[in-house]
């Protein structure tokens, strides 16, 4: 088991949905947090109304980084190091999102998405993981999604970091078990966060409108079931059924899969959902 209390955990994508959550809910299990995010002020606003509610936890540092560019993910790193603080679990859990046809999406909004979704964590993952590796001692936790095992219309950018997220986890897995570094991946399906507000373009975005309310989840229940996922060293958390649901079908039945994408897609062309 992964113990939280008093382990020093890092949070990149502090302010967004599941950071606040993470955040709030790695306090309440008595974890020492060092949080990052593009905002320094919002960050700071955000956890000030946190630790009016929680009290236990502590929050070492906050640190405004960006890390879209190699030089984001160094400079992290060494901000990290000069706290002389060994980090034990790293949660990869900055994400930016898009939605439109492969070819209607500018090319420098799509890089920006492979650059902060995939890139990020596999830049972080290398520089923070030789300590864990020397210490034989570590977490390293992925936020990817559902769409890194199904894929529907208009999300073909933004899935390509999952799946790409996805294979990076199974293999850090399988390079690090002999360390007793642990590696785990979640898969939530939509929920009630900010990315669901991502840019549009295009002709999908002027067909399909929105998600319908019942199949989004809420921050705290999808991150609650990932707290308990990387207590118990679970490589794949898939915190939601319908996530459950998608996986289950995507290693046992592909086209039935398929046919359920399409369907849903057709479902919420031209449709406007409260």
């Amino acid at each position: 088991m992964t113990q939280l209390y008093e382990a020093v955990v890092l949070i990149t994508g502090a302010s967004g949905g599941f950071g606040q959550e993470l955040t709030r809910q790695l306090l309440e299990a008595g974890s020492r947090l060092i949080l990052t995010d593009l905002d320094e002020v919002v960050l700071r606003q955000q956890v000030q109304a946190i630790q009016h509610q929680v009290s236990t936890g502590e929050v070492l540092a906050i640190i405004p980084g960006d890390l879209s560019t190699r030089e984001g993910c160094e400079t992290l790193y060494h901000q990290v190091n000069a706290l002389n603080i060994p980090i034990d679990i790293l949660i990869n859990n900055a994400g930016v999102g898009l939605f439109g046809r492969m070819d209607e999406v500018p090319s420098q909004k799509w890089e920006l998405v492979i650059q902060v979704n995939l890139l990020a964590p596999m830049r972080l993952s290398s520089l923070f993981v030789a300590d864990m590796i020397a210490r034989r001692k570590g977490h390293i936790v992925n936020i990817s999604g559902i769409a890194g095992w199904s894929v529907f219309a208009g999300m073909t950018h933004y899935a390509t970091t999952k799946f790409g997220l996805r294979g990076f986890s199974e293999g850090l897995f399988n390079e690090l078990k002999e360390y007793n570094v642990k590696v785990t991946a979640v898969y939530p399906f939509f929920t009630r966060t900010p990315i669901l507000q991502s840019q549009r373009y295009g002709t999908l975005a002027k067909k399909i409108q929105g998600v319908p309310e019942y199949m989004v989840a809420e921050p705290a229940k999808i991150m609650r079931a990932t707290i308990r996922g990387i207590i118990d060293n679970k490589l794949q958390v898939f915190p939601d059924i319908i996530a459950q649901a998608f996986h289950i079908l995507t290693r046992y039945s592909p086209s039935l899969v398929g046919w359920i994408s399409n369907t849903f897609t057709k479902s919420l062309e031209n449709r406007q959902f409260q």
